[in-house]
């Protein structure tokens, strides 16, 4: 069976969603890819953010620009790059953003068959 006819489908994977303020995005996908995660998309958004009465008081405006990042993570990772991520966003400050993780039931994509076989991996055959 040639390589292009194989479907691998990655199994026991977490996605990490994380929502940021403008310009944090790619320092996010900056401590994904440090804690060893293959890789993380970061894309725009718009948000409406807490209405500003709430956070009158802290004297804090929250900028509507958003970028969004999503990072692929094995299940056994995913607590601990959560944690970091918190942390190196500082998710702890009113309006810094929000993140959350979501169970994956399968995923597939081309991966070579060295980096399949570090995680859950089932092999077909495309079309059956």
């Amino acid at each position: 069976m040639s390589a292009n006819n194989e479907l691998i489908v990655l199994t026991d994977l977490m996605l990490l969603t994380v929502i940021v303020q403008r310009g944090y995005g790619d320092l996010v996908a900056q401590v994904a890819l440090d804690a060893g995660v293959q890789g993380a998309t970061v894309f725009h958004g718009q948000g409406t953010g807490v209405p500003q009465k709430y956070l009158g008081l802290l004297s804090l405006t929250v900028n509507t620009e958003k970028e969004i990042v999503y990072i692929v993570v094995p299940a056994e990772q995913a607590d601990r790059l959560f944690e970091r991520v918190f942390v190196s966003a500082k998710m702890d400050t009113p309006g810094m953003g929000i993140l959350w993780l979501s169970r994956l039931e399968k995923m597939a994509t081309y991966v070579p068959h060295e980096v399949a076989a570090r995680f859950g991996v089932h092999r077909s055959e495309r079309g059956r």
